[in-house]
């Protein structure tokens, strides 16, 4: 049998991927946990160019692993209109905010000042923005593109209390510094 090309190859991983993933095929243990889903994410979003899609594989992956704990899971796009603003982006959960400016709320912050914001309890951060009441806590990752430029934040809500923890934040970072360049 002939080698298969990378585009037939990676469309079948893709096949492959949508038909045989189960989170219960995922280590138990967390940072293991999201080691094999940056690997898989990796591997799905290699060669894609649509930003979309990218993002998209990533929420859907991080929801089916970590859920019910994920209770909102998406990204905000930093709006190329708007330089100084998120639109709602590739996400599953309740209806999200559409628009975010820098500098407000949780997602705000994290598109100022360039960092994570692990939020263990949202009504003790000062103007955190209420898209849905049942959130608790949060965490807010920063993702840049292949020329290091802010593209979009990564939201991740539970309707839990700390219901993130260092872990998260090194697992979910290490994802989204590889999701626009791999």
């Amino acid at each position: 049998m002939p080698p298969i090309p990378f585009n037939h190859a990676r469309q079948t991983l893709d096949e492959a991927m949508a038909e045989t993933f189960s989170p219960d095929d995922l280590p138990l243990e967390k940072s293991a946990r999201y080691t094999e889903l940056k690997a898989m994410i990796a591997a799905v979003v290699a060669g894609e160019t649509s930003l979309t899609a990218r993002y998209a594989t990533a929420v859907s992956l991080l929801v089916q692993a970590f859920a019910p704990r994920f209770f909102w899971t998406g990204f905000y796009v930093v709006d190329p209109l708007k330089p100084t603003e998120l639109v709602v982006g590739p996400y599953q959960g309740t209806l999200g905010c559409l628009r975010i400016p820098f500098g407000r709320g949780v997602c705000g912050a994290a598109a100022a000042t360039g960092q994570t914001q692990l939020v263990k309890d949202v009504h003790a951060f000062p103007g955190h923005i209420a898209c849905d009441s049942r959130s608790k806590s949060e965490i807010v990752v920063p993702v840049y593109d292949a020329s290091g430029a802010l593209a979009a934040v990564l939201d991740v809500d539970s309707t839990e209390l700390a219901a993130f923890d260092e872990e998260d934040q090194a697992g979910l970072e290490t994802i989204c510094a590889i999701l626009l360049t791999a």
